[in-house]
């Protein structure tokens, strides 16, 4: 019967059922902070994914680099993405730049030194994502 492997795959699924979603509202993870890697002026944090519950598997913020400010060069050890909402900036990977503005993506590659800086008059605000580093012992999915 062509059904029955969709039927014993389905049930394997159900006997490991996924934790309750998190609904984060951005507000409530919101912060003033310097911007990582630099210190190199003031942004607005949204931590978002720092408040699901564990375990997850990746990272997922929203950073608004204030007039001036930028996260500095910093090597990666995972791929990123780094979603322009509003404004404008430079994103370096190793050596490399290219302006950004809303609706672009740079996807960052495991092993490179990168790093943003916002440019024009107005914020940058971003997303970032990223995998959650693995601890030893944890498998790898």
């Amino acid at each position: 019967m062509i059904f029955a492997p969709l039927l014993l795959a389905a049930t394997a699924v159900a006997a490991s059922p996924a934790p309750p979603m998190a609904v984060i509202d951005e507000q409530s993870v919101r912060r003033e902070e310097a911007t990582p890697h630099g210190k190199i002026g003031l942004s607005t944090a949204y931590r978002i994914s720092d408040a699901a519950p564990q375990p997850r598997t990746m990272e997922f913020r929203k950073r608004i680099l204030h007039v001036g400010s930028a996260i500095g060069l910093h090597p990666i050890a995972h791929d990123e993405v780094y979603y322009v909402l509003s404004g404008t900036g430079d994103v370096t990977s190793d050596g490399k730049t290219q302006s950004l503005t809303p609706g672009m993506a740079a996807y960052l590659y495991d092993g490179a030194v990168v790093g943003i800086r916002q440019t024009g008059k107005e914020p940058l605000a971003l997303i970032i994502s990223y995998p959650v580093k693995q601890t030893v012992g944890e498998k790898a999915k």
